[in-house]
């Protein structure tokens, strides 16, 4: 059976990618019993639901309004380098 840092994982991938078969199952199967994962599935729906909502424009053009190309580009940068820095700390001497 997974654990709950394992359930946490998935319930955050799921949102980005569809998940295989077996992680469904298996998820489903601890969410039946782990009720601290399954209220923390409902407030991880709530929040991607809420910043969804917030990125889309609503009919007078409010909303939140796109990032710029070179704040994605930054971001993107950021991102990449937080991750090479991870691994190189796990890297094993």
């Amino acid at each position: 059976m997974l654990s709950c840092k394992e359930v946490g994982e998935l319930l955050s991938q799921g949102i980005d990618r569809k998940l295989k078969l077996r992680e469904k199952v298996s998820l489903k199967l601890h969410l039946v019993i782990c009720k601290t994962c399954s209220c923390y599935e409902k407030q991880l729906q709530f929040v991607a639901h809420s910043a969804h909502r917030l990125m889309r424009s609503n009919k007078d053009g409010q909303g939140i309004p796109p990032l710029s190309d070179e704040a994605g580009i930054r971001i993107t940068r950021n991102i990449k380098q937080q991750l090479n820095e991870e691994q190189q700390q796990k890297k094993p001497e």
